[in-house]
This record gives C-alpha cells, structure tokens and sequence, in this order.
C-alpha cells in the first residue's frame, strides 16, 4: 500500500515522541550499571569503560527496600481493593438503580478529583490529629500515623475517578440482562455481584493498574500524614541514597528502577485486561 503524506508524518511524530519518554528511561538504566567515578570524569553521554550491576546491590541492602516495599504493599493493596469495591458500588447505583440526583452525585464524585492534594495537606494534617482510633490500628490514638489514615485517604480521592469511569462502563452493558436477573427472583445485591461486576471486568483491571501505580508513587500524603520512620512508602527508600554533602545520582537512577519494578509486574499481569479496558467503546458490535 502507497503511504500517505499524512500518515508517514504522523509515524514520524509517534517515533519521536514514543523515542523522547523512552529516553530518560534508557539514561537511567544506563547510569545506573556504570561507577559514578566515570560518569563525573566523563559525563553521562560517553562510552564507558566497564560495566557493573554492584549499585543495584547494594540499594537493596543500603536503602533498606524490603521493608519499604512491605510498607508500600501494605498501602496500596487494600487502597486499591477498598477504591474498586465501593467506586464500583456507587456507579451501580447511579447506572443501573436510577437513583434519584444521580447526576448531581455523579457531578460530586467527580468533583472531588479536581482539588489539588496540595490544597489539603494541611486541613487533613489538622483533622487526623484530632480523630481518635484504637490503639491497634495506631501508636498515637489518632488516625494520624498510621497505615490506616493513609489508606482512607487515597481510597477517598481516588474513589469518584473510578465512580465516573465505571457508572460510564456499566450504562454501555444491555440492560436487559439486568432484566432477566430481575424476573429471576434476583435481589439489588446479586444485580451487582454476580451479574453486572463480572461484566465490567476489563475495566476493573484497567483501573487496578492506574490505581495501583497512583497510590505506590505516593509521597505527598506518606509524608505527611505519617511520622515513623519505618512506616514509610518505598518512595521514601530514594531519600535514604542522599548524603548530606555527595549524592550519588547513578546509585539513585539504580534505586529508582528497582523502586519502578513492581508497577512494571502490575502492569505486564493485568496487560490484556488493561488494553481491553482501554479499548472498550472503539468499535461497535
């Protein structure tokens, strides 16, 4: 087939673009398996003399990242669980219940995600201090501090992304199937679990990818809203490579893909459903 002008211009463009966020990427990999010794005599664009895969070993054992790893999984798993569970609730209110205002609840959940986080760092620093929990679920009698506050507020902001995408998703299935469920005797609760949520599989999957690397690349709340030094999310891992008066960047660049790691294994398991998910809606029939 005769290529268009129009299509080998726009190939030309998504080559470069797609080359341009490749590019820090492959300048990480690459600064982190040569000695900083070389790179500062001979800068970061040179042929190196030797390669090395010591830095990734010893972020592992410096940066203490099983421990923060442990911390971040211990956040983001339920965070993520939580956010699917009641987003997905709401929408099947909204979609299928015909709830009165439901546009208006839809309009407020969706609102909620254009306030800037740094907007609420402070009243919510000030609220967590004052609300008082168990004692095994914090230190400090407070939601502040805790595993806990930290996940409340990720499913809270995170929860009306997911309500608009899923309230969308489920008004695409046939309502008839919600029909038939009905004149079988089936209640609101079976409406939702075992007829409509197996349906809207692909874009649960592709909204667990997005959640999951939102809530793990956190850093902003996490410091925040806890104080212990070991309850911190593995971002807080990368702090550690600082030194006070040197830092070595190719030790951070090695630190910073094994950090990005288990982000990569979420998304390569969830790939197809994440594409499906995405993809839902492009053709008809």
């Amino acid at each position: 087939m005769r290529l268009r002008p129009a299509r080998l211009v726009l190939n030309v463009f998504l080559t470069v673009v797609a080359l341009g966020w490749l590019a820090p990427l492959a300048l990480a990999v690459y600064a982190s398996i040569r000695p900083y010794e070389e790179t500062s005599r001979k800068g970061y664009f040179s042929w190196p003399d030797r390669l090395t895969l010591h830095y990734y070993a010893q972020v592992w054992d410096s940066a203490e990242l099983p421990k923060y790893f442990t911390n971040s999984v211990i956040v983001a798993i339920p965070g993520v669980i939580l956010t699917l569970f009641l987003a997905s609730f709401v929408a099947f209110c909204i979609a299928r219940l015909r709830i009165r205002f439901a546009l208006p609840l839809l309009v407020v959940f969706t609102a909620g995600n254009l306030l800037p986080p740094q907007v609420l760092v402070t009243p919510l620093y000030e609220m967590y201090k004052q609300i008082p929990v168990p004692g095994f679920v914090s230190d400090s009698g407070t939601l502040y501090d805790s595993y806990a506050g930290l996940i409340a507020i990720h499913v809270a902001f995170q929860v009306g992304f997911c309500v608009f995408v899923l309230s969308n998703f489920m008004r695409t299935l046939p309502v008839e199937i919600t029909e038939a469920a009905v004149m079988d005797g089936a209640g609101v609760w079976l409406q939702y679990w075992k007829v409509t949520l197996p349906l809207c599989r692909p874009a649960l999957a592709a909204l667990a990818t997005l959640l999951f690397t939102w809530i793990y690349n956190d850093f902003l709340y996490a410091l925040v809203l806890i104080s212990t030094g070991d309850k911190l999310p593995v971002t807080s891992a990368l702090n550690n490579l600082r030194g006070q008066f040197f830092t070595d960047y190719n030790l951070l660049a090695a630190g910073s893909l094994l950090v990005a790691l288990p982000t990569l294994v979420v998304f390569f398991a969830l790939q197809r459903q994440f594409v499906a998910g995405l993809t839902l809606g492009a053709a008809k029939g």
